[in-house]
């Protein structure tokens, strides 16, 4: 039996695995009871895995750049080059899983994202490092949809973080098909309007570069159209860009509404771009008025529902 679950990597510690340095562990309930529905996790813990017990002593940054080196606060062990070792050979493994996104956990010396302190030889911090499995991992994997815990109890970054997921989901399943230029405008044509909302400037881009589909060899295609999927994906879409969107997509009910339905339509927009409503309200509205209209184009558009709704992320936004 197959597991059609969405691979995501994660800091072990998140998913409530004992394997921080106090014995103890940092359960994030979305991720695991909520999220967990929709999610085969493939947990790590670099120190953990580089052999270092629990519990163990705590460790720090030092240094800078291609000298940075991971130190025991204690002792000043130097634990760097095991847990480089451990964190090459783990990243290497991930290739092979074809990953959705990572979860990691912030402010660790090994896992954070970014902002961890990192010392002087002064032993001054400053809030400038990337935790050393974190920065392999995002050199290795560059349009990986990556966040870490802290950031995603912001709901606007929680919610960007799992369209992109899924949309990445979306992409490499599409790969896994052999596909066609046809396809791959297809696949264009139903991420339209949610690429919009995150950047009408990649939105152009994404345009330009599919009316070549056909024309470009297929590897280039694809190539590009990944690279300026992802970094659209990763801007963070904002009420007036979801707005304009909206407004676009209830052009096509202009011929169907009658006039109270669309002002009440337009003012349930309204509401949301000032901050009165979430983005839920008119999208479910307007759901409802476009299932009836039974258009390929507007039934395509992943905008609608980019992610399942069971996860509950545009009512917080």
């Amino acid at each position: 039996m197959t597991d059609d679950r969405i691979p995501i990597g994660i800091s072990a510690c998140l998913l409530g695995q004992e394997v921080r340095f106090d014995g103890g562990h940092e359960r994030d309930r979305f991720l695991t009871d909520v999220l967990g529905d929709y999610v085969r996790w493939v947990g790590v813990c670099p120190e953990f895995g580089a052999g270092m017990g629990v519990p163990r002593e705590t460790l720090r940054l030092v240094g800078n750049g291609e000298g940075m080196r991971l130190l025991g606060n204690r002792s000043d062990d130097d634990v760097t080059d095991a847990v480089l070792a451990y964190a090459r050979a783990h990243v290497n493994r991930l290739t092979s899983m074809r990953l959705r996104g990572f979860v990691l956990k912030n402010n660790s010396p090994t896992c954070g994202m970014e902002m961890v302190r990192v010392y002087n030889g002064n032993g001054v911090p400053a809030r400038t490092g990337t935790g050393l499995y974190a920065r392999l991992l995002l050199e290795r994997f560059p349009l990986l949809p990556v966040e870490d815990d802290g950031r995603l109890v912001d709901p606007r970054i929680r919610e960007n973080f799992m369209t992109r997921v899924f949309a990445y989901d979306r992409w490499l399943r599409l790969l896994d098909s052999d596909p066609r230029p046809r396809d791959v405008v297809a696949f264009h044509t139903a991420h339209k309007m949610l690429i919009l909302a995150h950047s009408p400037k990649h939105y152009r881009a994404l345009g330009t570069l599919v009316a070549k589909a056909g024309l470009l060899p297929m590897d280039e295609l694809l190539h590009k159209y990944e690279f300026e999927l992802m970094n659209a994906l990763k801007q963070i879409a904002s009420p007036g860009r979801h707005f304009n969107v909206l407004q676009h997509l209830a052009g096509f009910l202009k011929e169907d509404l009658e006039d109270t339905d669309k002002k009440e339509l337009h003012s349930l927009f309204q509401d949301y771009r000032s901050g009165r409503v979430p983005l839920i309200a008119p999208i479910v509205l307007l759901y409802h008025h476009l299932k009836h209209l039974k258009d390929d184009w507007v039934d395509a558009q992943v905008y609608l529902q980019p992610f399942p709704h069971e996860l509950g992320l545009r009512s917080s936004i």
